[in-house]
This record gives structure tokens, sequence and C-alpha cells, in this order.
């Protein structure tokens, strides 16, 4: 994947000039890091708004006693970064390599150029991050008020609609995602994500697979 590609997936309504994306080309920069290595550490300010061209990338956050919690792992054509880059707030997680990966860095010269000198740049921007604050709002209200299965439905949804499922040649869906990263956006252990994958499976709605799931029935939670 390259830059113009992923800033196509995620800003599908910017568009570009030959000069105009020259210009944007001129002012990014990409980064690579060996498996295992941290691009930033939970508390840190996020130097830039990152974009994963290859590989994958862990963000998860740790408590006082030392515990640790995957937030999401990011796969290629998917950024992160943006809330602490933006605020300039320490962030609330670590990000880090889980595989040999070429990032794509938005630094600050590059954000500024973006959103004062591309038309329609910033509004998709915000639309993006509106998009995300909203699936978290309702993986919140899910994990407060839902049994287990609907949350683990309403998390493939929310990855559905961050464009992590991929169409398949069987008419289904591929979804970039891997257990402990589900059980994470829902809230529930890796142990019951585990058994309602299994129960899923068993009536072949999903097949599973190494960090995928394929998807022939969309989950729903059994009626009452």
């Amino acid at each position: 994947m390259d830059a113009r590609e992923l800033f196509g997936l995620n800003f599908p309504d910017v568009h570009w000039s030959d000069r105009q994306w020259a210009d944007a080309e001129s002012r990014l920069r990409t980064r690579r890091l060996a498996s295992g290595a941290t691009l930033f550490a939970q508390g840190d300010a996020t130097p830039a708004l990152f974009g994963v061209l290859a590989g994958s990338i862990e963000s998860r956050f740790s408590n006082a006693q030392g515990q640790q919690s995957v937030v999401e792992n990011v796969e290629p054509g998917h950024t992160f970064g943006l809330a602490s880059f933006v605020t300039g707030l320490p962030s609330t997680y670590e990000a880090l390599a889980l595989e040999p990966t070429r990032l794509l860095v938005i630094g600050p010269a590059a954000y500024a150029w973006l959103m004062d000198e591309v038309p329609g740049f910033a509004r998709a921007l915000m639309r993006e991050f509106a998009r995300r604050y909203d699936g978290t709002l309702k993986l919140l209200e899910a994990a407060r008020h839902r049994g287990a299965e609907e949350r683990l439905c309403i998390a493939l949804q929310h990855l559905r609609r961050e464009g992590r499922a991929t169409p398949s040649r069987g008419g289904g869906w591929t979804m970039a995602v891997t257990q402990s990263e589900l059980a994470t956006r829902a809230n529930v252990s890796r142990q019951t994500a585990n058994e309602w994958l299994a129960q899923w499976a068993a009536r072949g709605w999903v097949v599973r697979r190494y960090r995928a799931l394929d998807i022939a029935r969309w989950p729903a939670p059994e009626p009452a």
C-alpha cells in the first residue's frame, strides 16, 4: 500500500490535483519499525498522525498493577494517534509493531498544510473523528447494558464500519481482527469471546482464521 491509497481509503471525499498530491508527498514521511519495536509509550505525546502501510500496530494500555489490555490492532490502510497528536495531551495507550511495519507519518508541518491548503481535508478528518467517537460511545453503552453476545455483535459491526471487512469470493466477508482485539472491543474476556466464536462457527456463521474471521452471515443475538 502507498500513501495515496491510504488517503483514498480514509478520506474518500477529498479530491486531489496532481500538483496538490506532489506537494503533499513532499511533506509526508515514512518510517519503518522492527517487530516488537515501540513507536510511542503510554503517557507520551503522540508526535504525528500515523497510517499503517504494511505490517501491524498493536495499541494497548496498562493499569497501575501492570496489567495490559489490547485496544486495537491497526492493520494496513488505517490511521491512529489522532487524538493525542491534535490535542497535545499524553497518549492513553502505547503503540508497538507486531511485525516488521512501515508507517506513513503525518507530522505537524504536513498536518497544518493539509488542513489549510487542501479543500475538504478538514471536513473529512472531522467526519472520521466523529465516526470513531460515535462508535466508542456505542461500545461503552453496550458494555454497560447488554449481554456478551450482543456486545460482540456490536463490536463486529463497529469494525465493519471502520473498513476492516472486505468482500470474499464466496459472497461473504473477511475481517482482519484477532480474538484478543474483538474481546477488548466488546469488553468481554478472551474465553467468553472464544466461546461465542465457537458457537457462531458451529452455526455456520463464521470461520476462524489466523488474525481474521471469514463471515458467511453477520452474527446476531438469538431471540430471548
